[in-house]
């Protein structure tokens, strides 16, 4: 018994509605709420004017873009139904609220039966082990047979589809389908000649069977047995005491309060809990019904709700003491440029579509930073619509879509051994990964096998953050890897001159030398398709498919009509449908259902046409950096091997039975780095606080912006202004600071405080210091006050750079944000955040200019009160009074030497 129905003597039933577009399922939830009293007056999708179509988009298609929850009674039982997209353009929609039901109603038309989009859902029901029960709708139509749509979904779902309205009757021949499904069912049959309910509960609580309810929403028909049928034989869940809560959604209020929705999994979770690793506490707990809400002091487990206050969480995370979800299956294939106005800034649109991609999980969000161009992966036009619409409403900018491609993917043939080597000057960090192919839809794995005598445990984590914080690009076209397992096998730190980001640097190049010695392979997306036509024009559709380079079973003949099923590549079977409805008069009709990735028909083609090169890729680079007579040197991929200090951990030619791997050999350009290009490593952009100091007389409305006036525009707009600093940066970038921190690195962080508290005493803005403390083990973070600003040192595994990405996230849309590291790839990273960045030098420019400001202005004051000498001495003669004072002139006035 959960919590919930302790406290108010009812159970509690999370019940999600999914269709097949015009299945009748928004329908289906307005004769439900209907009937259970939630509702007056039944809606209907064509008045526009049904209770959980909330959003006008909605309302206009006449379809569900995104999941809604009402709550009603029915009976003994409180239930959260929650009604969810069909159309297969937002399908991530539906697929995240799965992690949070009970149970499912698939609503199936009995006018058109299963389609290809249904049968897609129904392997997703598998996946997550959600029991099932089907409600075959608009059994009203003309031509709808009872017996032939259950045989169908026997078929093509499974044998336990049993038609649960006569059983209610009695009819022997039913308890008969129930009892074989299981043996222990079957023995109770045989010896009582009945089954219980807490019989069939187990065995739809177990997938075995699948209670089918015939009937017409509109009509009212069949929806009081199927709720009855739901309230009885669904099994109610036992929940843990230790509280644990389940993410599954993330959107907005109409007053723009981030909204967290999520399921309770265990435990109580009450207004003002301190919820995740950020500390971020509850601050309201909503249950929605439709558009309104009702406000809860604490919620039990078993309750769906949507919480405000918390700022970090994201779809499919675990609370507490819930685990994190899988990777959804259902992934865009598609992809497209967005084309911005002239007048857009494109970082700006960069912060705001990473804002929407969060509510929405349609949308991924690409930066392609060579051309500086936004991409988003989608589903469809359908999705296209709907963005650009949100886009126009949410941030005032009407977009447009470039032409659509398909998004690839890469993996490699053979396991093989990558080295990542990261050694300029006072840096230090070797990484050894073994790279290997996986299963087809396998995803990304990580693991270590290091040992703790080899590289310290702490190190060992922040290498698998790093391999996990990122997609890694292939290097046939750049596409994202997949379908591989990549193990850490051996690393190397310094004691003294090892961060958390050489570990981040060579950890990158390590995945992609790795990438360049192996055999890679590309991966293209495929349809499930399935057609049905007459059977003389079956030949033809043979031709079409295997024209298209696609598969097909053996033709399945049912009538007059054939049935052909198959896979095939999305690129070449996009647009096929209008092709079948042409030659088949308007008789055939073809189901597509997205499969996953597999081998790309046609590699040769497609990376010769993107024209890839992964040696011009700076942002991810393939050689390693070493350093030799106190200088770093860049070493292509091919000759790492060569240079690295740890031994090879894969043996390519031992009992493995591996192929050896024949490096192309090219001349490697071991030319000692300059500083300058030691800098580029770090830094992609011009520094604006550098060209401040080149272009001192430019006035304000330039193309140039002085800090002092940039500072000047933010206090007459009101916003907040924060400097945040990555202090272990900064320290080993400033010569007199490193120099320092040689004899005593305590010393090197207070001095480097003391500057940064006068800075901060003439800027007024909120400056932060941020630590590396991601070594210590079991240290939970601290943040302090000195003087004037905030000292952070980090909690155990997370870094600088992980703690100033999260906070700039955090407070870049309402504030001004400036980060100061000389950190290349975080200067991208927060640029994309919508933060300004300043580099280790800039920032010491700045402060020198802002004391020589501060000097300037205290020197410039008269004195009120006494009458000083210097004050009235020119400047020649003061300076050599000075002197004089500091005994630094001889007898005659001269310098001593």
């Amino acid at each position: 018994m959960s919590g919930q129905e302790r406290k108010t003597g009812k159970r509690v039933l999370n019940v999600g509605l999914l269709a097949h577009v015009d299945a009748g399922k928004t329908t289906l939830s307005e004769s439900i709420l209907y009937q259970s009293g939630a509702i007056r007056n039944l809606g209907r999708v064509d008045h526009q004017d049904a209770f959980l179509d909330t959003d006008e988009m909605e309302r206009e298609r006449g379809i569900t873009i995104f999941s809604k929850q009402a709550v009603l009674a029915w009976k003994d039982t409180e239930i959260t139904l929650l009604d969810t997209p069909g159309h297969v353009d937002f399908s991530a929609e539906m697929e995240r609220v799965l992690q949070v039901l009970d149970c499912a109603v698939l609503v199936i038309s009995g006018a058109d039966g299963v389609q290809g989009h249904t049968e897609t859902l129904w392997k997703l029901l598998t996946r997550y082990g959600i029991p099932v029960f089907l409600f075959v709708n608009k059994m009203d139509q003309e031509g709808t047979d009872c017996g032939k749509l259950l045989a169908e979904l026997k078929s093509r779902f499974s044998e336990g589809c049993i038609d649960f309205g006569r059983v209610e009757t009695g009819a022997e021949e039913v308890i008969e389908e129930i009892a074989v499904c299981d043996e222990q069912t079957m023995e109770e049959y045989l010896e009582k000649g009945s089954v219980a309910a807490a019989s069939i509960r187990r065995l739809v609580a177990e997938r075995k069977i699948f209670p089918c309810y015939f009937g017409s929403a509109l009509h009212l028909q069949g929806v009081e047995e199927l709720m009855n049928g739901i309230c009885t034989y669904q099994m109610q869940k036992e929940y843990p005491a230790v509280f644990g809560a389940k993410v599954y959604k993330i959107a907005r209020d109409g007053q723009g309060n981030r909204l967290t929705y999520l399921k309770v999994t265990g435990g109580t979770l009450k207004v003002k809990d301190v919820i995740g690793e950020n500390g971020d506490k509850v601050n309201q707990i909503r249950v929605y019904s439709g558009e309104k809400y009702e406000l809860l002091s604490e919620a039990d487990a078993g309750k769906v709700c949507a919480v405000t206050g918390l700022a970090e969480t994201y779809p499919g995370q675990g609370l507490g003491a819930e685990k994190d979800s899988e990777l959804p299956i259902l992934e865009p294939v598609l992809t497209y440029r967005i084309i911005l106005p002239d007048d857009c800034n494109v970082h700006t649109m960069l912060r705001d579509l990473k804002l929407l991609e969060e509510e929405e999980p349609e949308l991924h969000v690409v930066w392609i930073e060579k051309s500086q161009e936004i991409h988003v992966q989608l589903m469809g036009d359908v999705q296209i619509e709907i963005l650009q619409r949100i886009i126009k409403e949410r941030f005032g900018v009407l977009v447009e879509f470039g032409e659509g491609s398909i998004v690839y993917k890469e993996t490699i043939a053979a396991p093989v051994e990558g080295v990542g080597h990261f050694e300029p000057l006072r840096h230090y960090a070797e990484v050894h990964l073994r790279l290997e192919p996986g299963e087809r839809g396998s995803g990304m794995q990580f693991d270590s096998e290091c040992s703790e005598d080899v590289l310290d445990r702490n190190w060992q984590r922040l290498v698998l953050t790093h391999l996990e914080e990122k997609e890694h690009k292939g290097v046939l076209t750049g596409s994202v890897i997949t379908d591989m397992k990549i193990t850490l096998t051996s690393g190397k730190a310094h004691l003294k001159h090892t961060e958390g980001g050489d570990f981040r640097q060579a950890t990158y190049r390590a995945v992609r030398q790795g990438l360049k010695k192996a055999e890679s392979v590309l991966l293209e997306p495929y349809y499930e398709f399935r057609i049905e036509l007459p059977s003389e024009n079956v030949g033809r559709a043979m031709t079409d498919i295997q024209n298209r380079f696609g598969k097909f079973e053996a033709p399945e003949t049912l009538g007059e009509m054939t049935v052909l099923t198959g896979i095939a590549p999305v690129s070449t079977l996009s647009g096929y449908q209008k092709d079948v409805i042409a030659y088949t008069g308007g008789r055939g009709r073809i189901s597509l259902t997205l499969k996953g990735y597999d081998l790309c028909h046609n590699q040769e083609e497609v990376v010769a046409a993107r024209g890839y090169d992964s040696e011009l890729d700076l942002a991810n680079p393939t050689g390693s950096v070493f350093c030799a007579h106190g200088a770093g040197f860049v070493v292509d991929w091919d000759e790492v091997e060569e240079y690295m200090h740890m031994e090879r951990t894969l043996d390519q030619t031992g009992e493995e039975g591996l192929a050896e791997v024949t490096l192309p050999k090219r001349r490697h350009s071991s030319i000692e780095l300059t500083q300058e290009e030691l800098d580029a490593i770090y830094v992609r952009t011009p520094d604006p606080v550098t060209v401040c100091a080149k272009e001192k007389d430019r006035e304000p409305g330039s193309a140039y912006t002085d800090p002092k006036w940039e500072r000047r525009r933010r206090e007459k707009e009101g916003r907040q202004e924060y400097l945040l600093v990555d202090g272990y940066n900064i320290i080993f970038s400033w010569e007199e600071l490193r120099e320092l921190s040689e004899k005593d690195i305590g010393a090197a962080r207070g001095k480097l405080a003391d500057i940064l508290s006068n800075y901060q005493g003439y800027r007024k803005c909120t400056l932060i210091l941020v630590y590396d403390a991601y070594k210590v083990e079991g240290n939970p973070g601290e943040v302090m006050k000195y003087h004037n600003i905030y000292i952070v040192y980090t909690k155990e595994a997370e870094t600088a750079d992980q703690y100033i990405e999260k906070t700039v996230r955090r407070i870049a849309k309402d504030a001004a944000v400036t980060v100061a590291t000389s950190d290349g790839l975080e200067q991208v990273i927060i640029l994309g955040q919508g933060a300004n960045r300043m580099s280790a030098p800039g920032l010491k420019e700045e402060i020198e200019r802002t004391l020589a400001e501060v000097r300037g202005e205290h020197l410039g004051k008269k004195g009120s009160v006494g009458n000083y000498l210097f004050d009235y001495l020119d400047e020649e003669t003061a300076e050599e009074m000075e002197k004089v004072r500091l005994g630094k002139a001889g007898k005659n006035g001269r310098d001593k030497k």
